[in-house]
């Protein structure tokens, strides 16, 4: 029997991305510098000789991309409610904050949580102090520029591309936006496309022939069996027999005069058509 294989497209979240720079540090906070051995009374028992309670995983970033903090706080602390939580962005998508003027309205800002006297910013469903709305890598003001939002900071278009978008398996360049995830690639969402007909699969089943991905209409008219009597094709498992140099739907081989089903049954051909014992020397065929 035939078997095809089908192929599901899915949408996620690279893991390989650098965590940001986080420039803020709680009051009363540990010093970073002290040693684990001065601050853990047990240092010297959890890492004695033989014993492999670390795991250490190196990952490799551009030149100059942002180091990951020992500090666990995020640059841009969350707010205490929730209600006025914007809602979820996808990953990736550029961002633009809304200025607003002075006026009664005194919000707290979201980097500093001071109250903001004066006009203000909103973004990702926070205020913010103009001067305060920065990129999380080069410092450059996003009071007036698109932003992306990563790992609960902000960036700057530039920082995001240089340091987190993906690249695009077909195109070579950097993802911004919505990335498909698909044959262990990222791709954008329209250069992940049908091999024949050029048309994007969006979340759409695809069949793989040769390396190359086809959408599910020109995989079949391209690479499919199909029945030599009815022109359909032989689909995964369906009964079929190989008779006369063709392949035919079990119900398909019949005689071409009287229409009886002729499989397991001795057989006739005239012009590439079979024929029952019956019809074997008929004229009209």
């Amino acid at each position: 029997e035939k078997t095809l294989k089908y192929f599901l497209v899915s949408f996620g979240i690279p893991k390989t991305a650098p965590a940001p720079v986080h420039s803020y540090t709680p009051a009363n906070a540990e010093p970073a510098s002290r040693p684990p051995w001065v601050t853990d009374d047990s240092f010297s028992q959890k890492f004695a000789p033989g014993k492999s309670t670390t795991t250490v995983t190196k990952h490799i970033l551009p030149r100059g991309a942002p180091v990951p903090s020992p500090a666990s706080t995020s640059a841009y602390p969350s707010p205490v409610s929730t209600s006025s939580q914007a809602p979820p962005i996808a990953r990736g998508m550029v961002q633009r904050a809304e200025r607003y003027p002075a006026s009664s309205r005194t919000p707290l800002c979201g980097h500093c949580n001071n109250i903001i006297r004066g006009p203000f910013l909103v973004a990702m469903g926070r205020s913010w102090h103009p001067e305060e709305f920065n990129c999380a890598y080069c410092k450059k003001s996003l009071a007036d520029m698109c932003f992306v939002e990563e790992q609960n900071s902000v960036y700057c278009e530039r920082c995001y591309e240089q340091f987190f978008a993906p690249t695009c398996a077909r195109c070579h360049t950097k993802i911004m936006g919505e990335v498909m995830h698909a044959l262990r690639q990222t791709w954008h969402t329209n250069c992940f496309v049908c091999a024949a007909c050029k048309m994007p699969f969006g979340n759409s089943l695809f069949h793989m022939e040769d390396g190359e991905p086809y959408c599910e209409k020109d995989y079949i008219a391209l690479f499919s069996t199909k029945c030599h009597g009815c022109d359909f094709p032989v689909e995964a498992g369906d009964k079929f027999i190989e008779a006369l140099g063709h392949t035919w739907h079990d119900t398909c081989f019949i005689c071409a005069v009287c229409h009886v089903n002729l499989e397991g049954q001795p057989f006739y051909s005239k012009k590439d058509k079979p024929l029952c014992k019956k019809h074997a020397h008929a004229i009209n065929v």
